[in-house]
């Protein structure tokens, strides 16, 4: 079986803008998608200063790891504030003590790649608005029109099992 491999090179790859508010925004090269990667993700992402590109949050399902290529910020890892910098690789588990927040807190923007396995289904916590995000037949940051369920959901949004099966 032949294994295709494509290289794309990062100037190839169109920016996409993403975020809400004053707090979230970023600029992202989805560059595996754009190699035609299907288990791996990678992409790059720029962030202003004084701004996170998503808020904080842990996977159930899928592994990331980002790598500061140049800038620095704070990493909320946990209940734990760490300063991370250019060179810096950060390893985040599928666990509850791995939900995180990266903030660009320098003056410079801040650019790392976040790689990610892509694992669907994936139910995805925001432990700071007690949400939960349910991803079917695409991870997160995976191709949307592949996705069969993407649903943002309050976490205490609870109803008994049976209920409307009559």
């Amino acid at each position: 079986m032949d294994t295709p491999t494509n290289v794309v090179n990062q100037d190839k790859v169109p920016w996409a803008e993403a975020g809400h508010g004053a707090r979230f925004h970023c600029l992202r090269k989805q560059l595996s998608a754009f190699a035609g990667s299907q288990r791996i993700g990678c992409s790059l992402y720029e962030v202003a200063p004084g701004k996170s590109a998503w808020p904080a949050h842990y996977h159930t399902a899928n592994e990331e790891a980002i790598y500061i290529l140049d800038g620095a910020g704070t990493l909320r890892l946990g209940n734990r504030d760490l300063a991370v910098a250019r060179g810096d690789y950060i390893a985040l588990l599928p666990v509850a003590e791995a939900a995180h927040r990266l903030i660009n807190t320098s003056s410079q923007p801040l650019r790392y790649l976040c790689i990610s396995t892509m694992i669907e289904p994936e139910v995805t916590v925001y432990p700071d608005s007690n949400k939960i995000g349910v991803f079917i037949g695409a991870a997160p940051g995976g191709p949307k029109e592949k996705r069969t369920l993407a649903k943002s959901l309050r976490a205490d949004a609870e109803v008994d099992y049976w209920e409307d099966e009559d």
